[in-house]
């Protein structure tokens, strides 16, 4: 069983511009944020997965947890708190590519605090976390308390997912990367954020860097252009997978979920099982991911794919 922890928000789509001489924009809403997705993800592709996260207790917060319930996410480790949703607007260019402006301070997922947390179900041998949770508190600290708690325990999976519009400080999101990288034993993230947070290092350096610290699984995702991933002993890239492209919405969610997915139907959801990990093992997990990926691409929002649509993990011996 898997344990995702993070932010739970309505992602609202800008639907073009307003029509000539109206002041009216049309807005589409949709329940969202990258630990939510990537929770959702994991129950679509057949694993058994809870939630913690802060959810409000108004109209929206409702819809959130309902969708959590009708995906079959456990959400009795979600905390209910009487603070407003928060609300993505998300605008696409040409290319599909999201654009992203939160608007959540004093929201629920920001205000989980250590006192909220959970004993956990022995079931549970993973935890993922992730995205602008991490660096907002209380919930930050609160998350950082649960990793160190159980890292030696359970596996953990880190996906910084750098919001600056959240959290605009690159010092802020690159102390926070710096210590949760030597508390997690898978880290994915994407090129663009090693750009961001370690201008001086290439994806490969990065991936040294991390494993030195005692992750060891790292991957790098390079949208189109596939991804790549490093154990201290292995390595295998994948080229991308041709998509007709509605945009990107959830693209890396639904990388992280069908990994992590690959993982535990191989029997290799431990770390020291992610440590034997050969090279075409590698390659064949990071091919499967990017399939479920691409599918997630060719249509609008972050509409997750299901275990009948990606096929079997087929997992090599």
């Amino acid at each position: 069983m898997f344990l995702v922890c993070g932010e739970a928000l309505f992602d609202v789509f800008i639907n073009g511009n307003a029509a000539a001489g109206s002041d009216v924009l049309k807005l589409e809403a949709h329940p969202g944020g990258s630990p939510f997705n990537v929770a959702i993800g994991l129950a679509r592709l057949g694993q058994p997965v809870s939630f913690l996260a802060g959810i409000s207790r108004d109209m929206l917060g409702e819809r959130l947890v309902a969708k959590l319930r009708s995906e079959g996410v456990d959400t009795a480790t979600v905390q209910r708190l009487a603070a407003p949703t928060t609300l993505g607007l998300v605008g696409l260019d040409d290319q599909g590519v999201p654009a992203y402006a939160f608007y959540g301070d004093g929201a629920a997922d920001r205000r989980l605090d250590i006192a909220a947390l959970p004993s956990l179900d022995p079931a549970i041998r993973a935890i993922h976390l992730g995205s602008y949770a991490t660096v907002v508190e209380p919930t930050a600290g609160a998350l950082e308390t649960l990793v160190r708690r159980e890292c030696g325990q359970r596996l953990i999976a880190y996906d910084p997912n750098v919001r600056l519009n959240v959290e605009p400080s690159l010092a802020r999101w690159h102390a926070r990367v710096d210590t949760l990288s030597t508390l997690a034993h898978l880290i994915k993230i994407s090129d663009e954020d090693v750009r961001l947070l370690y201008d001086d290092l290439s994806p490969e350096d990065f991936a040294r860097r991390m494993l030195a610290r005692g992750a060891r699984l790292v991957v790098v995702t390079r949208g189109a252009d596939g991804a790549v991933a490093w154990t201290a002993r292995a390595s295998a890239q994948v080229p991308g997978v041709p998509v007709d492209l509605q945009d990107t919405v959830g693209a890396g969610d639904t990388f992280q979920a069908a990994m992590l997915t690959w993982l535990a139907d191989g029997g290799r959801l431990s770390p020291d099982a992610l440590e034997t990990l050969r090279s075409d093992e590698l390659a064949a997990m990071l091919g499967y991911a990017a399939r479920a990926a691409a599918l997630t691409c060719s249509r609008r929002g972050a509409d997750l794919p299901r275990k009948a649509e990606v096929g079997p993990a087929c997992v090599t011996a």
